[in-house]
């Protein structure tokens, strides 16, 4: 019998590198928090209709890396990989209703939005998001079929200021903090303005014409999007293609006035902040949503594929899916390539000492073992509980791999209730009464 593994584009997390996640994590909460967002936890799929409406039936996402399944499928083969089938959209019958695994999750925040009514309270929406998203794409470093994002999104009706440039400068001014605290230096904000929608599709003929004689030259993909979407040109990867991309016009000559001025807005409080940026005229993002700022993080760390996170505006979402006029701006970080990064800077997850090791002398006191374990938990201390069928080498041994201290737990020990103690960075070993052993621990 052959032995199961994680499917291909999975992996298991496991300690000390989870540690690094959870650092992610508390970080992350720990500075939405000082901005004023709040968590928000949407289902893991939707109806498929959200994502061909909202990113895009011509993005590679949706026509190719979706996992789509319906009810009536059989589970054992149900889920797959086959992009968006049109045929499929939505349906009366809930056995007919076509689902999607999400392969992310701005669509579902503004459904959420919507189908919640957020809107009628007149206030914008900070809202964040923590975990798993799914795309059938090519495995690679840092790139999984399942892999986990850290989101947030800033929507709202025009009334309550979420068209403002202000909201698009203190999103990037926290994402800026939010590296910092992770202590992931030397990071680049690449940014840019997409326009208006009449601004892109301005641009879009533009570079329809510019691609005419040159596009025979380029990728496949660029042959396909040269005729369906020529905007996503310039998201091609093919080292091949970069230097016929470089000679194309670029979205700013596109720009009407107030694109243009919104953008000179957001800079100018980037600029006050002291946030440091670089206009990239190339950068558009792969989404169909994004509207004016768009902008991504990277770092060196990571090779070729740089990107730490990225986002942008989305002004039209809201309509496309059925909803209110509500203007947003939002971000997807993934941690698959902060942790990446972190490693990469040397911040190597480390195994957690415990506070304490309790090592009972013999299989008659592991009951009372078990109780002081409870005490000095209940105290606040981590603590890992030996067995007495430990030889005390044995104890020391495994005590001396996870534990600050060994806590020696005997008959005698019991009887006097004064503890033996040893410390491992100094090898002092000490006699404690129990009254003061949760103060000593914790010294």
């Amino acid at each position: 019998m052959s032995t199961l593994k994680a499917v291909r584009g999975t992996r298991d997390l496991l300690p000390p590198e989870t540690s690094l996640w959870n650092r992610i994590e508390a970080t992350a909460r720990a500075i939405f928090a000082r901005y004023n967002f709040g968590e928000i936890r949407t289902p893991i799929f939707e109806d498929t209709s959200l994502f061909a409406r909202g990113v895009g039936e011509e993005t590679d996402i949706v026509s190719k890396e979706m996992y789509t399944f319906t009810p009536a499928d059989d589970v054992g083969r149900g889920l797959r990989g086959e992009g968006c089938a049109r045929s499929r959209h939505g349906g009366d019958s809930e056995k007919s209703q076509s689902l999607t695994l999400r392969p992310e999750n701005t669509a579902g925040v503004v459904r959420a939005y919507i189908e919640h009514k957020l809107g009628e309270t007149g206030q914008l929406q900070k809202l964040y998001y923590i975990g798993p998203q799914f795309r059938r794409e090519r495995p690679q470093k840092g790139r999984y079929r399942q892999f986990f994002q850290v989101g947030a999104e800033v929507i709202g009706p025009p009334s309550a200021g979420s068209e403002s440039p202000l909201r698009d400068a203190e999103v990037l001014e926290m994402l800026a903090t939010l590296l910092d605290e992770l202590g992931i230096t030397g990071w680049t904000l690449e940014l840019n303005s997409v326009g208006a929608p009449a601004d892109r599709a301005r641009y879009n003929e533009t570079l329809r014409a510019a691609l005419v004689p040159v596009v025979g030259q380029m990728c496949e993909d660029c042959q396909r999007r040269a005729i369906t979407n020529p905007l996503r040109v310039l998201d091609c990867k093919v080292p091949e293609d970069q230097p016929i991309i470089a000679t194309l016009p670029v979205i700013a000559d596109s720009l009407d006035e107030e694109s243009k001025k919104h953008f000179a807005a957001v800079t100018a409080a980037l600029d006050a902040a002291g946030v440091p940026y670089n206009r990239n005229h190339r950068l558009v993002r792969g989404l169909d949503y994004y509207t004016r700022t768009t902008f991504e993080f990277t770092h060196g760390g990571l090779g070729a594929q740089n990107a730490l996170l990225g986002g942008g505006r989305y002004d039209g979402l809201s309509e496309a899916i059925g909803g209110p006029k509500a203007p947003g701006i939002g971000f997807a970080m993934g941690e698959d390539r902060l942790v990446l990064t972190l490693q990469a800077l040397d911040q190597k997850a480390a195994p957690p000492q415990v506070d304490a090791y309790i090592a009972p002398l013999g299989e008659s006191v592991n009951a009372a073992a078990l109780a002081l374990a409870r005490e000095l938990r209940r105290a606040g201390l981590r603590v890992e509980l030996g067995d007495g069928s430990f030889r005390l080498k044995k104890s020391f041994e495994a005590a001396d791999k996870t534990a600050r201290r060994i806590v020696i737990l005997g008959e005698d020990e019991l009887q006097s209730g004064i503890l033996t103690v040893k410390d491992f960075a100094t090898g002092v070993q000490s006699k404690v009464p129990r009254a003061e052993l949760v103060n000593f621990l914790k010294q």
